[in-house]
C-alpha cells in the first residue's frame, strides 16, 4: 500500500522509463555493464521496484560488485515483502544466504535461510522456493558424509522444481543427486545426473547465476572424479559462454582456472601459468575461491618446473584467500629435501580428509612422499586403499594412478617384473588421454624396472623419451632425478638392486655409518638397516668392507 502511494506521489519520467527499457534491454542482451549503469541511473532517480532491482542486483553480481548485489537484492526481498510478495521475498532471501555462505559468512548466510524458512511457514501452499530451501540442507549432508540422505532431499527438490516447472531450481538439485552419486561411487549414475545438467545449462534454459554455478560445480566434480574427456568438454563450453559475455567478472575467473588445469594435463604449462594469472587478476576481491584456487594453480607449474620460490609464495597465496596447500606444498618440500616436513605434512590432511574424492586425490601423493621417505609398508597400505577406490570407479584415469603406485611399490620392494605390468597399463591410460608429464613420469619407473631386469636397453629407451619430455616441458626437478638416477649406472649393471638400494651402497662404499646414512637420506635407521641386510642378501656379501669392495669393482661409485 505504502509502495503504491510513493508511486502516485512520483511518477515514472520519461527519463527513468528510458532508462529501465535501455537496462532491461541490455541485460537480455548479456550486456552486464550497460545493464548496471543503466539501472543504477534509473535508481538514482526513483527507487526501482522489486523486480528491477532483482535485475540491477544480479548485473551488479555479474560485473564484480558483490557487496552491492547484496544490498540491492536485501532491498528487492524488502520491497517483495511489503507487497505481499511472499514467495519472490523468499527467493531474494535464498539467494542472499547462499551468496553469503560462498563467502563463508555463516552467521548472516543461517539468518537469511532461517528468515526464508519462517516466512514460507506462514503459507502451505507448495512453491519452487521450498525446493530452493532444500539445496543447503544437501549441501550439509554432503558435507557430512551422509550421501543417500543428500541424494534424497535433492530428489525431493528436483521433484518440486519439476511440480513448479522451475528449471534453475531442477538443475541445481539434479547436479547435487549426481555429486552424491559420486561419493557413493556410482559413476555411471552420477556422471549421467551431471550430463542431464549440463544439458540445460548448454541450451540455455537457465538464469545467468545459475548457468555460471552449474558450469563450476559440474566441472569441479567431473575433475574429482577424474572424468577427463567430460572436464575438457564442460571447460571448452564454459570459455565459450563467458567469451560472448566479456562485461562478466563473476565467473571469469574460475573459467581461467580450469583452463588452466586442462592445459596443465595437456602439457601446455606456459599458456597454463598465464590462464592462471588473467584468473588471479579477473577474481581477486571478487570471489576468493577461484582466487585461491587461481594460486594454487600457478604454485604447481612452478613446482614442476623447479621454479621453487615461486611456488612457496604462491601456495602461501592460496592458503591466504582459504584454500589448503596440499598435497602441492608437502610435494614441494620433498622435492626441496624437507622429507620430514612432508611427511608431517601429507599424513595430517591424508589423516583428516573424509570426503572419499578429495582424499583419492591425496593418495598418489602421500605414496611418492612415503617411498621417497623408506616407509615402504605405509606406501603399501596406502596403496591398497588407493586401488579399493579406484575399482569403484570406471573413468579409467583412477585405474592408472592406482596401478602406478602399485609399481612404484613393487620397485621399491624389488619386484620389478610385477611393477611393469602396473606400470606399461598406467603408462597406456596417459598415453591415450594425451597427459605428457604423467605419462614421462611412468616411463621412468618403467626405465628403472627394466634396468633392474638387466634390461639396460629398455631402460635407455624409456629413460630417454621422459627425459625429451621433461625437456620439452621444463621440468628441471625431474631431470635433475633422472641425472642422479643415471649417475655412475649408465653403463653398468644394478645386479638387481633397487634405485634406493644402490644409493644406500654407494654411501656404504663412503664409509658412512647406518645412522649416517639414514640422515642423509631422510629415512630411519631401521628402513636403512633392512635395505643393507637386503644388500648383503642381493650380492652374496658378508661385511660392509665387501661391499666397498664390490661397489668399486663394478663402477657403481
Amino acid at each position: 500500500m505504502k509502495h503504491m502511494r510513493q508511486g502516485k506521489l512520483k511518477p515514472v519520467s520519461p527519463s527513468k522509463r528510458h532508462q529501465l527499457d535501455q537496462a532491461r534491454s541490455s541485460y537480455g542482451q548479456r550486456a552486464w555493464a550497460d545493464a548496471y549503469q543503466a539501472f543504477l541511473l534509473a535508481d538514482q532517480e526513483t527507487p526501482l521496484g522489486a523486480e528491477d532491482l532483482e535485475l540491477f542486483a544480479m548485473a551488479a553480481y555479474l560485473v564484480g560488485r558483490d557487496d552491492e548485489y547484496l544490498r540491492t537484492l536485501e532491498r528487492a526481498h524488502n520491497v517483495h515483502m511489503n507487497a505481499g510478495q511472499c514467495a519472490r521475498a523468499v527467493r531474494c532471501a535464498f539467494w542472499l544466504g547462499f551468496r553469503l555462505l560462498m563467502r563463508s559468512e555463516m552467521g548472516r548466510a543461517t539468518g537469511w535461510f532461517a528468515r526464508a524458512q519462517r516466512v514460507l511457514e506462514r503459507d502451505a501452499r507448495e512453491c519452487a522456493e521450498r525446493g530452493y530451501l532444500l539445496t543447503p540442507v544437501v549441501e550439509q549432508y554432503l558435507e557430512s558424509g551422509d550421501y543417500e540422505a543428500a541424494y534424497a532431499a535433492a530428489a525431493e527438490a528436483a521433484a518440486i522444481g519439476e511440480r513448479c516447472g522451475d528449471p534453475d531450481l531442477i538443475a541445481c538439485a539434479r547436479h547435487q543427486q549426481g555429486r552424491a552419486r559420486l561419493q557413493q561411487a556410482q559413476v555411471q549414475a552420477g556422471l549421467a545426473l551431471l550430463d542431464e545438467t549440463m544439458v540445460m545449462v548448454t541450451a540455455g534454459e537457465l538464469s545467468p547465476l545459475v548457468t555460471g554455478l552449474m558450469y563450476c560445480s559440474v566441472i569441479q566434480a567431473c575433475q574429482q572424479a577424474y572424468a577427463i574427456d567430460r572436464s575438457r568438454e564442460w571447460t571448452a563450453a564454459l570459455a565459450q559462454w563467458c567469451e560472448g559475455q566479456p562485461d562478466m567478472v563473476a565467473f571469469a575467473g574460475v573459467c581461467q582456472v580450469h583452463r588452466a588445469e586442462i592445459m596443465q594435463l595437456q602439457g601446455a604449462w606456459p599458456d597454463a601459468i598465464e590462464a592462471a594469472r588473467r584468473a588471479c587478476a579477473r577474481s581477486q576481491g571478487v570471489d576468493r575461491r577461484a582466487t585461491a584456487a587461481a594460486f594454487y594453480q600457478q604454485a604447481e607449474i612452478h613446482r614442476l618446473k623447479g621454479e621453487f620460490a615461486a611456488a612457496e609464495e604462491a601456495y602461501r597465496s592460496a592458503s591466504h584467500f582459504g584454500l589448503e596447500p596440499q598435497p602441492g606444498l608437502a610435494l614441494l618440500r620433498l622435492v626441496q629435501g624437507r622429507s620430514d616436513a612432508a611427511t608431517t605434512a601429507i599424513r595430517r590432511i591424508a589423516g583428516t580428509t573424509v570426503d572419499r574424492l578429495k582424499h583419492m586425490s591425496l593418495l598418489p601423493a602421500y605414496i611418492e612422499i612415503m617411498l621417497a621417505a623408506g616407509e615402504v609398508q605405509d606406501a603399501r597400505n596406502a596403496c591398497r586403499e588407493l586401488e579399493d577406490i579406484a575399482r569403484s570407479f570406471d573413468t579409467g584415469v583412477p585405474d592408472a594412478i592406482a596401478a602406478q603406485a602399485r609399481g612404484a611399490v613393487d620397485l621399491a620392494e624389488g619386484d620389478a617384473q610385477a611393477a611393469l605390468g602396473s606400470l606399461r597399463r598406467a603408462f597406456e591410460v596417459w598415453q591415450r588421454i594425451e597427459a605428457p608429464y604423467a605419462a614421462a613420469r611412468v616411463r621412468v619407473l618403467i626405465g628403472l624396472a627394466c634396468r633392474a631386469l638387466g634390461d639396460e636397453d629398455g631402460a635407455g629407451l624409456e629413460i630417454d623419451a621422459a627425459r625429451a619430455i621433461f625437456e620439452r616441458l621444463g621440468a628441471a626437478p625431474d631431470l635433475a632425478r633422472i641425472a642422479l638416477l643415471m649417475k655412475g649406472t649408465a653403463a653398468g649393471d644394478t645386479h638387481g638392486l633397487t634405485p634406493r638400494e644402490l644409493q644406500v651402497l654407494r654411501l656404504v662404499a663412503t664409509g658412512k655409518t647406518n645412522k649416517a646414512i639414514a640422515g642423509k637420506l631422510c629415512l630411519s635407521e631401521k628402513t636403512v638397516d633392512r635395505h643393507v641386510s637386503n644388500i648383503f642378501t642381493k650380492l652374496d656379501l658378508s661385511s660392509r668392507a665387501a661391499a666397498t669392495g664390490f661397489a668399486y669393482r663394478h663402477k657403481l661409485v
